[in-house]
């Protein structure tokens, strides 16, 4: 996989003494900071007027606290989809009125006004990864990670990864969510985004596994928060509840969230047990649960286990005579391949909840 274009190179000291006596932050750690390229910050600073505050020596830039503010905030700005101009022009406006509020606190601080930003006549006069593309539409690679061909909102949650930013990340993705629905935002939005940090983790030994496990968090988080109480007071002739269960040995358990957020969302009872699920423990809890059905989730296929799912498909409950035993579905690409005879392979998200809407809705015990 192709390194990520402007990447920040080896690292330097982030700040240094300056003529001036103070400290600023160095070019080079100021971009590793913000997730973006060293010439993407001087291109910032060509078209917008975004530039230091200090220049030791005439030619080093040190980049101040309040340069690195208003930087943060162009970041946001653009990762929401607005575009680098008027994402430039409000941040220097935020910070003027920073500026002009610590000035008459204390009137003895001076600093000289930065000049206006250029116009910019159109997106084709920016460089590739400034260029702005149509909210909600596809566009190209974001920040350090090779998107692809992806939505908008792709980018925007890409650049707020690469710079840990926690409070963006969180809020594009309950954003995501309250625009598409669950189910659009989890393919279309947060695996897009997830399998770009996971080919680059893979590609560049050990960097990204922060933002990673950032990401796969926050994920989580919201898929939780969108997730209703599951219903109460359940008539007994409804069927059981639907059992979600990582097979032993798994520990993937953010598509199995989705799906679990998903069920409640359509009003289905679900039990959730996460990862890595003892084979004794699982059959355990189909017996005292009668389930509807069963998802297990294997992302590799060293842990799929067919004589397991086999197994679980086997399992009854009930008076003698009017035994029952639940409908068995596999996710996830671990069980690719494998002859599962009477089991069901859902290859969507949106495919697994209409079949087990179906299966629930019809009501049809599994003899």
């Amino acid at each position: 996989m192709d390194e990520p274009t402007g990447d920040p190179g080896p690292p330097e000291p982030d700040t240094k003494e300056t003529a001036a006596g103070g400290t600023g932050m160095t070019t080079g750690g100021l971009a590793r900071r913000l997730g973006v390229s060293p010439t993407t910050l001087r291109s910032w600073d060509r078209r917008y007027g975004l530039g230091p505050a200090v220049r030791a020596d005439g030619r080093h830039r040190r980049w101040t606290p309040q340069d690195v503010a208003v930087l943060e905030a162009m970041c946001r700005l653009t990762s929401a989809g607005v575009p680098p101009a008027e994402a430039a022009r409000a941040a220097r406006e935020a910070a003027a009125g920073t500026v002009t509020h610590e000035r008459r606190a204390a009137p003895e601080v001076q600093n000289p006004p930065r000049p206006p930003a250029p116009q910019v006549a159109s997106s084709a006069a920016l460089p590739a990864d400034d260029r702005p593309s149509g909210s909600g539409r596809r566009g190209q690679a974001a920040a350090t990670l090779p998107l692809g061909d992806v939505r908008q909102e792709c980018r925007g949650l890409a650049r707020s990864a690469v710079r840990l930013d926690a409070p963006a990340v969180d809020s594009q993705l309950t954003s995501a969510v309250q625009r598409y629905g669950l189910a659009v935002a989890w393919e279309e939005v947060m695996v897009p985004t997830l399998h770009a940090v996971g080919r680059k983790w893979a590609s560049s030994g050990d960097r990204y596994v922060e933002v990673e496990h950032m990401l796969s968090w926050h994920i989580s988080t919201v898929l939780r928060r969108v997730t209703p109480v599951s219903r109460t007071g359940v008539p007994d002739s409804a069927p059981g509840p639907v059992v979600l269960a990582c097979v032993p040995g798994e520990q993937h358990t953010l598509p199995l969230e989705a799906l679990n957020a998903g069920l409640t969302e359509h009003g289905m009872p679900t039990r959730m047990f996460g990862a890595a699920v003892p084979a004794e423990a699982l059959t355990a809890a189909v017996r005292r649960l009668g389930p509807a059905a069963v998802v297990l989730w294997a992302q590799a296929r060293s842990t799929a286990s067919l004589p397991l799912a086999r197994h679980v498909a086997a399992t009854q409950w009930g008076v003698r005579g009017a035994r029952r035993h639940p409908m068995v579905v596999l996710g996830g690409p671990g069980w690719a391949g494998r002859s599962a005879q009477g089991m069901l392979r859902p290859p969507s998200l949106n495919e697994a909840l209409s079949v087990l809407k179906a299966r629930y809705e019809s009501g049809v015990p599994v003899g």
